[in-house]
C-alpha cells in the first residue's frame, strides 16, 4: 500500500503544484496517516477518493525508488570490488569512496 506522502505528492504534481512543508502537513495519531494542513494556493485539499485514484502509480513510483536505492548499494558494492581487485587496501578504497 502506497504511503500518503506519495499519493499527495503525485496530486500536486498533475495539478502542477509541488510540496511545500509550509502549505501540507500529514500526521498520524496512531490510527493512520492523514492530511493535518493544507494550505496549498489554488489547490483543493484532495478527497480520500482522490487519493485513491493515485495507489496504483504511487505503488509504482515507491517500488521504483527502492529499486533504484538497491541498485545504487549494488554499484556502490561491485566498485568498491573492483577497485580492490585491482590491488587497493581498505583503507584506501575508504578514503576513496567512503565504504
Amino acid at each position: 500500500m502506497a504511503t500518503l506522502y506519495t499519493k499527495v505528492k503525485l496530486y500536486l504534481e498533475a495539478n502542477s503544484k509541488t510540496w511545500d512543508n509550509n502549505a501540507i502537513v500529514l500526521q498520524n495519531d496512531g490510527s493512520g496517516d492523514y492530511i493535518k494542513t493544507w494550505t496549498v494556493s489554488g489547490l483543493d485539499k484532495p478527497t480520500d477518493e482522490q487519493l485513491a485514484s493515485y495507489e496504483t502509480a504511487a505503488n509504482t513510483e515507491e517500488t521504483n525508488l527502492q529499486n533504484e536505492e538497491a541498485n545504487r548499494e549494488t554499484k556502490k558494492a561491485s566498485g568498491k570490488q573492483k577497485l580492490l581487485d585491482l590491488g587497493l587496501t581498505e583503507e584506501e578504497v575508504k578514503a576513496l569512496i567512503g565504504v
